[in-house]
C-alpha cells in the first residue's frame, strides 16, 4: 500500500483548500520535470475557469476546482503508486488523509478516467468514488477543460491536439486508444460546456479567433 501523509492543515476552512493542495502537489511532483510544469499550468487554467462554476456552486466550487487541478496527477508520485492507475492512486491517498470528498472524486474521475479504467479492467476501482461529483458536474467539466487544454510540458493546446498526443504517446494498442471513440467525444463535450459558460459570462471579445476550433473557444490569458 502507498505511504500516506497527513492532511496539510485544515483544508475545510475557506481559503485554505487551494493553498494546501498546492503545497501537497509541490511536495510530491515538483521534482518531476514536465509533469510539474503541466500541473502548474493546469492549475492556472483552472483559475481561469472559476467563473464557469461559481454561479451555481459559489466560492467553494471555485476552490474545489483549483485544488483538484493542483492534485489531479499526484497519483504518478512514486510513494502513492498502488494500482498503477494514477487517478485512483491519487484519490485513494487523498481520501486516506482526509481531503474533502469533492476533491477526491474529481481526482478519481478526471479527464475521462472511467473510460480508460474500463478498458484496463480497473473499472471497479472507481465504484467508490462519486460519479456525480467526479465527472457529471460543471466543476468536473471545468477540470477537463483545464487539463485537456494543457500539454504535457505546460503548453496551451487544443483539446484535439491533447487527445492526439496522448494516443501517440501510449500507442495504438493502449487502453487510451481502445477507449478513444468514447473518451474523446466526452472530453470535447465537457470542454465545450465550460467554454459556453465562460463565453456567456465574459463575452467572446476576450477570446482569440486564432484559438477557435470547430466551435470550441479557448480563452486566452
Amino acid at each position: 500500500m502507498p505511504r500516506t501523509t497527513p492532511l496539510l492543515g485544515d483544508a475545510s476552512r475557506p481559503g485554505e483548500l487551494v493553498g494546501r493542495a498546492r503545497l501537497l502537489s509541490a511536495l510530491l511532483l515538483s521534482s518531476s520535470g514536465d509533469r510539474w510544469q503541466h500541473t502548474r499550468s493546469v492549475a492556472r487554467r483552472a483559475r481561469e475557469a472559476v467563473p464557469a462554476v461559481t454561479p451555481t456552486g459559489g466560492q467553494r466550487a471555485g476552490e474545489v476546482l483549483v485544488a483538484a487541478a493542483w492534485l489531479h496527477d499526484i497519483g504518478y508520485a512514486a510513494p502513492l503508486v498502488d494500482h498503477g492507475f494514477h487517478p485512483v492512486d491519487g484519490a485513494q491517498h487523498l481520501r486516506s488523509t482526509g481531503w474533502p470528498e469533492e476533491v477526491v472524486a474529481l481526482v478519481a474521475h478526471h479527464s475521462g478516467a472511467r473510460f480508460t479504467a474500463a478498458e484496463s479492467g480497473l473499472g471497479h476501482l472507481l465504484d467508490g468514488y462519486d460519479a456525480d461529483l467526479g465527472h457529471r458536474s460543471p466543476v468536473a467539466q471545468a477540470l477537463v477543460w483545464a487539463d485537456q487544454t494543457t500539454g504535457p510540458a505546460g503548453e496551451l493546446v487544443r483539446v484535439e491536439e491533447r487527445t492526439a498526443e496522448v494516443l501517440r504517446r501510449h500507442g495504438p494498442d493502449s487502453a487510451q486508444a481502445r477507449c478513444a471513440a468514447e473518451r474523446v467525444p466526452a472530453l470535447l463535450h465537457d470542454a465545450a460546456a465550460t467554454e459556453a459558460r465562460l463565453a456567456h459570462l465574459v463575452g467572446r471579445e476576450r477570446c482569440s479567433p486564432a484559438c477557435a476550433h470547430e466551435g470550441v473557444w479557448y480563452l486566452t490569458a
